[in-house]
């Protein structure tokens, strides 16, 4: 299980930067429509904590970080980055022909 709840935003948040509907985040965390909308409804009681952990996970899966509120700031969602990053070229690499 995870360490902290995510909140109802954050659940909205990051299933809007998968571009999921409400319908394939219920199918892929093994719930209903229904309980996906009472889970991100702000001061909805209804969602337990195994709920929101299999919310959470199914969206980690796909590449959502759930930050933290820290330092004042408040909780938030990014994606984790996609392939390999792009090192560039080594200095023996560089010549006139790939100057920009």
């Amino acid at each position: 299980m995870h360490e902290r709840p995510i909140t109802p935003a954050q659940l909205r948040a990051g299933r809007a930067l998968l571009g999921l509907s409400q319908a394939k985040l219920a199918e892929q965390a093994g719930l209903s429509v229904e309980a996906i909308t009472g889970a991100e409804a702000d001061g909805k009681a209804g969602a337990s904590a195994a709920m929101m952990a299999a919310l959470q996970a199914a969206l980690e899966r796909q590449g959502v970080i759930f930050v933290a509120a820290d330092g004042g700031e408040g909780p938030g969602v990014r994606l984790r980055p996609v392939g390999a990053p792009d090192e560039g070229l080594r200095p023996d690499q560089l010549t006139s022909d790939n100057d920009i």
